[in-house]
């Protein structure tokens, strides 16, 4: 079945109460490159084609849900090596655990949505 439409570039817009600690956390701690920012939204690139933006809440027409209901999940290349390098930065995780043949830990930004980063079991080199 042919899907409706195919997105050439995609962004997760954020509507945050706590703006600046929530942009800080992603360029400071996550340092996700910026490719637009003014005086209320900031984009920073994920990949090529996948993008998340701040925006505030106070600026916006939409409001905050902090972080009720929403998950940023992230695959990535050694989820221990991220976990370490998170909690160096002094962000708390989660423990890694196993979930749907990946290993998974969790930890949240300034605005309260939840952070998954995860690596599947085939492709992790750290137990």
């Amino acid at each position: 079945m042919k899907a409706l439409f195919e997105p050439k570039r995609t962004n997760t817009i954020l509507y945050c109460r706590h703006w600046q600690e929530t942009v800080s956390f992603y360029k400071e701690y996550l340092e996700l490159p910026v490719v637009f920012a003014n005086e209320w939204f900031v984009e920073f690139q994920l990949t090529k084609t996948s993008f998340l933006s701040i925006a505030n809440e106070g600026r916006a027409t939409i409001s905050a849900v902090q972080g009720q209901g929403i998950t940023l999940t992230w695959q990535v290349a050694d989820v221990a090596a991220v976990k370490a390098e998170l909690e160096k930065q002094g962000i708390v995780t989660t423990p890694i655990k196993r979930k749907w043949q990946a290993r998974v830990c969790y930890c949240s930004d300034p605005e309260g949505h939840r952070l998954e980063f995860w690596t599947a079991e085939n492709e992790d080199r750290q137990e």
